[in-house]
C-alpha cells in the first residue's frame, strides 16, 4: 500500500530511498505457511509465523532436552486412563502376511515382463513402492515389540516382513531406530539426523531433489558412517535368511522378480507420495523450534499410522492401530502442535522452498559428550 502510493506520487518510476536500502518489494517476503493447527491459540494461530527463518548454513542446535518425555509424563498425568492403550496389536501379523504375499505374487507375476517396461515400472512404483513402504513402517512397528508378546516372535516377524525388501534391513535398523528415540537429535548418536557433508553438499534446489531422489540410499548407508553396530545372532539371522530367499526366488523365476522387488524398495524411499513422511517427521519449519510434527491424512491407511509421529515418539508402546484414540483422548496436547496437512506437499516444498532443507534439524549435544566436558570442565576448576 505504501509502495503504491509512493508510485503515484513521483510517477511511473518507484523511489526507492522510501524503502530502507530494499532493490525490490518481494524481498524479504516468506512463502506462505507449511503446517497447519487444529486448535488454532493465541500463541500460534496456524495462519502467521511463529518465528523468524532458521540460518540455512547450520543446523538449529538447542540446549532443552527433548520435548517427549516431558509431554509423555504430563498426559500420563492428565490421562491415566492412557495406559490402557499400550500393548501388541495381533492384527499387526496378518496385515503382514497379506502385504508379503501381494509382493510375492506380483514379483513372480512380473517375472516375463522387461524391467524397463512400462507395466513393470509402474508396478514398481505405484504398487510395489506403496506395499514396502507398508513393510518398511510393519519392521517399525514391530521394532517396538508391538506384533507379539514375546521378543523372538517379534524379530522372527520382523525377518519375515524384510523378504519382499530384497537385502537385509530389520536388525540394523531396530538398534539405530531405539537409539533415535532414546537419543533423539543428539549429534553422532542419532543417525537419522543429517551429517555436516550432506549440509554443505546438498543445501540448495539441486541438492535437494537428488536427496529426496535417493532418500533410501541415505537412510541406508548413512547410519554405518556415523555409529557403527557390534552384530548380533540376529543381524547374522537376518543376513542369511534374505540372502537364501534371494538365491531361491532368482534361481527359481530368474532375476526380474528380485528387481522388481529391489525397484519397489527404490522407489519406496524416493519421490512417493508415502516417502514424504521421512522429511516431514523432523524436518523443522516455518520457524518453529518444533522437532517432530504430526499428519493425519488418508495415506496412514498405507503406512501403519505412523504420521501420528509427536504420539507415537510420546508413547512408543501404543500400536498403530490405537495411535488415534491416543490423539483423541488427549487433544490439548496434541491439536494445538503444528501437523503436516500433505506428505506429497512435503516433498515439493522440502525442494523448492528456501526456508526448509538439510539444515532444518534440531541438534543437541550427546549426553556423554556434554557430561565428558562438565567433567573435564571441573577438573580444571579444582586444578
Amino acid at each position: 500500500m505504501v509502495a503504491q502510493s509512493v508510485c503515484k506520487a513521483t510517477g511511473s518510476e518507484i523511489d526507492f530511498s522510501y524503502f530502507g536500502g530494499a532493490e525490490s518489494f518481494t524481498e524479504g517476503k516468506r512463502s506462505p505457511r507449511r503446517t497447519t493447527v487444529a486448535s488454532p491459540s493465541e500463541q500460534d494461530d496456524g495462519v502467521s509465523y511463529p518465528g523468524p527463518p532458521q540460518d540455512p548454513t547450520e543446523f538449529l542446535w538447542i540446549m532443552t532436552e527433548e520435548p517427549h518425555r516431558s509431554r509423555r509424563m504430563a498426559i500420563m498425568k492428565a490421562h491415566p486412563e492412557v495406559t490402557k492403550l499400550m500393548g501388541y496389536e495381533p492384527l499387526t501379523k496378518y496385515v503382514v502376511l497379506a502385504v508379503v504375499s501381494l509382493q510375492l505374487y506380483l514379483a513372480i507375476y512380473l517375472r516375463h515382463s522387461h524391467p524397463l517396461s512400462f507395466r513393470f515400472l509402474f508396478l514398481a512404483y505405484a504398487v510395489g513402492g506403496t506395499t514396502n513402504q507398508n513393510l518398511f513402517l510393519a519392521i517399525h512397528e514391530i521394532t517396538h515389540n508391538l506384533a507379539f508378546k514375546g521378543i523372538n516372535a517379534n524379530k522372527a516377524l520382523a525377518v519375515f516382513a524384510n523378504l519382499p525388501i530384497g537385502v537385509p534391513y530389520f536388525a540394523a535398523f531396530k538398534k539405530y531406530h531405539i537409539e533415535h528415540h532414546k537419543h533423539l537429535g543428539e549429534d553422532a548418536i542419532d543417525t537419522d539426523l543429517p551429517t555436516n557433508f550432506e549440509l554443505l553438499c546438498l543445501n540448495n534446489v539441486l541438492g535437494k531433489t537428488f536427496f529426496a531422489t535417493f532418500q533410501i540410499f541415505f537412510y541406508a548407508l548413512r547410519p554405518g558412517f556415523v555409529r557403527m553396530q557390534t552384530p548380533t545372532r540376529w543381524h547374522l539371522y537376518n543376513v542369511i535368511v534374505q540372502l537364501l530367499f534371494d538365491y531361491v526366488l532368482v534361481r527359481t523365476f530368474g532375476i526380474r522378480p528380485l528387481l522388481y522387488l529391489l525397484f519397489s524398495s527404490f522407489f519406496a524411499g524416493s519421490l512417493h507420495p508415502c516417502a514424504g513422511h521421512f522429511i516431514a517427521e523432523h524436518y523443522i519449519w516455518d520457524g518453529l523450534n518444533q522437532e517432530t510434527y504430526s499428519y493425519y491424512g488418508p495415506l496412514n491407511i498405507l503406512a501403519y499410522n505412523v504420521g501420528y509421529h509427536n504420539e507415537h515418539h510420546d508413547f512408543p508402546s501404543v500400536p498403530w492401530t490405537r495411535l488415534p484414540a491416543l490423539r483423541a483422548l488427549a487433544p490439548e496436547f496434541y491439536d494445538i502442535l503444528p501437523s503436516h496437512p500433505s506428505w506429497p506437499m512435503v516433498i515439493v516444498n522440502f525442494i523448492r522452498d528456501k526456508e526448509v532443507g538439510i539444515f532444518a534439524r534440531a541438534k543437541r549435544i550427546a549426553k556423554n559428550s556434554k557430561q565428558k566436558h562438565e567433567s573435564s570442565s571441573s577438573s580444571s576448576d579444582q586444578e
